[in-house]
């Protein structure tokens, strides 16, 4: 029963269409409803704009500590895909669950929700949250606001457990994802006569320069253990557009590129290097020739790894419960170094597998979401 009610919940998830371009109210409030109906607690916390909420829920002892099940009620966009079936209406064939978000990550949301009927029928001593964030795939931007409100709550759980599709492996690690655009604002003018612009053009090749030189420094920062593929933090340089003409001194530039830090101090560095290099260098050149010249950098998205700790009980907890001898680390991206930031430890498990996520008929499988419902209930009788 308690597989066929995940398998019905998940079908009405998956009907809302939670696109990060769209609201995801209607699945907030209805996910609120439940839980509330078992006794929880609960939080809804609104964006600037009124259409996007996180849901955080308690069971159990108003007290600190306890287990979070965390996945983000969020899903990718299914244009231009070719689907075999309406991609917000769920199919079962064939042992399988299809539909957008049936594994990234409705699924395990399904299944938390679900078990949270067992857990409100058993004399928890430990408590368990719930929380399901928006806008994961834009920059994981509930998770980040979600953090402070919880501090403010005074709420601290010990473990979390982040419900991406491992297909049930437990994952201790993973990169950070930290995405920019830097503007350049120069002087346009006729290329005859170079130096009475700022060729904003030239000034952005400088930077992406600098950040090219800044890889060898990060291979030389690889920490001896690491077990990631390539061990060190990598930056990419995706776009560099400016200018308009062969003999027009370029007046505007932009730089988009991202870098995925190995741990969090080359996060801090590779931002600290570039924000000393663009005060102490590149603004006192072009602002020798026009004062009005500038530098600006937008970030599109800055989250923090989930870094491998010696120490880990949400490791050790989860992998006694589905009789794992080890954890692996993933290049793919979560919530999870946020909550492990807060001081947590922290492990990324859950149902489906991460080739089937983004992708057309994403999926699902009975059995990822059985061994995922015993998982879950394993994890009750740790809490009593």
């Amino acid at each position: 029963m308690t597989l066929q009610a995940t398998i019905d919940l998940l079908d009405r998830l998956i009907a809302y269409p939670t696109v990060s371009t769209d609201s995801n109210l209607e699945m907030i409030v209805d996910l609120s409803g439940r839980l509330q109906g078992l006794g929880a607690r609960t939080h809804i916390f609104g964006d600037e704009t009124g259409t996007k909420a996180t849901l955080f829920g308690s069971l159990g002892p108003d007290v600190p500590g306890g287990v979070l099940l965390s996945g983000h009620s969020d899903v990718v966009p299914v244009t231009d895909q070719d689907w075999h079936s309406d991609p917000f209406r769920m199919r079962q064939a064939d042992g399988v669950l299809y539909g957008r978000g049936a594994c990234d990550m409705k699924g395990f949301i399904a299944a938390s929700v679900v078990m949270a009927e067992h857990y409100a029928s058993l004399p928890l001593k430990r408590p368990v949250h719930f929380a399901y964030t928006h806008d994961e795939e834009t920059g994981c931007l509930g998770a980040q606001a979600l953090i402070p409100e919880l501090a403010r709550l005074g709420i601290k759980p010990d473990i979390a457990i982040i419900g991406e599709p491992t297909e049930m492996r437990v994952i201790e690690g993973h990169k950070g994802c930290c995405e920019y655009t830097t503007r350049f604002e120069g002087l346009e003018g006729h290329g005859s006569s170079p130096d009475l612009g700022v060729n904003a053009a030239e000034y952005a090749v400088r930077y992406v320069s600098r950040l090219m030189a800044l890889r060898t420094d990060l291979r030389a920062r690889v920490p001896a253990d690491s077990r990631f593929d390539p061990p060190y933090t990598t930056i990419n340089i995706g776009r560099v557009q400016g200018g308009h003409a062969h003999n027009v001194i370029v007046g505007k530039a932009e730089v988009d590129w991202e870098f995925r830090p190995v741990q969090t101090c080359d996060l801090h560095f590779v931002k600290s290097t570039m924000q000393a290099y663009i005060e102490e260098e590149l603004l006192p050149a072009m602002r020798a020739v026009y004062p009005a010249a500038d530098i600006s950098t937008e970030t599109l998205g800055e989250v923090v790894g989930l870094e491998p700790m010696p120490e880990n009980a949400a490791r050790d907890l989860v992998a006694g419960l589905l009789g794992a001898n080890a954890a692996d680390v993933v290049p793919f991206g979560t919530e999870a170094g946020m909550f492990q930031e807060m001081g947590m430890d922290v492990i990324v498990c859950g149902p489906g597998s991460i080739a089937q996520a983004h992708k057309p008929d994403e999926f699902v499988s009975l059995d990822q979401m059985q061994l995922c419902l015993g998982m879950l209930e394993r994890l009750g009788q740790k809490l009593v």
